[in-house]
């Protein structure tokens, strides 16, 4: 089955920057979309991100907009978060996932991504 691998997670002050990234391997990595989520404790999981097949379209949560940019290389198999400015708010298990299905941009359900990788901590401190 398809296997995503987030790594580069950490701890980083208010203000700095992070960039994550998810491996894909056992899949047809160029027909997926790929999405980023997050949990912060007692919350529920939260839209981020995402990016379509070709890479030419993106679409934000309004909370991250401006300052967290998603990208992939087909080439690698790999999807991206860089994360700038980032906030204490911030503060959450971010996860890395694919949709075989044809997304429209406004679309961010959990429910439409088949296959979830296994999450990376980000802490931001004040």
């Amino acid at each position: 089955q398809v296997q995503l691998v987030e790594s580069g997670g950490g701890l980083v002050q208010a203000g700095g920057s992070l960039r994550l990234s998810c491996a894909v391997s056992r899949g047809t990595f160029s027909t997926y979309t790929m999405g980023w989520f997050r949990q912060a404790p007692g919350k529920e999981r939260e839209f981020v991100a995402h990016i379509r097949r070709s890479g030419t379209s993106t679409y934000y949560a309004n909370s991250v907009k401006d300052r967290f940019t998603i990208s992939r290389d087909n080439a690698k198999n790999m999807v991206y978060l860089q994360m700038s400015s980032l906030k204490p708010e911030d503060t959450a298990v971010y996860s890395c996932a694919a949709s075989t299905s044809d997304i429209i941009y406004t679309d961010t359900r959990p429910s439409r991504y088949a296959y979830w990788g296994q999450g990376t901590q980000v802490t931001v401190s004040s």
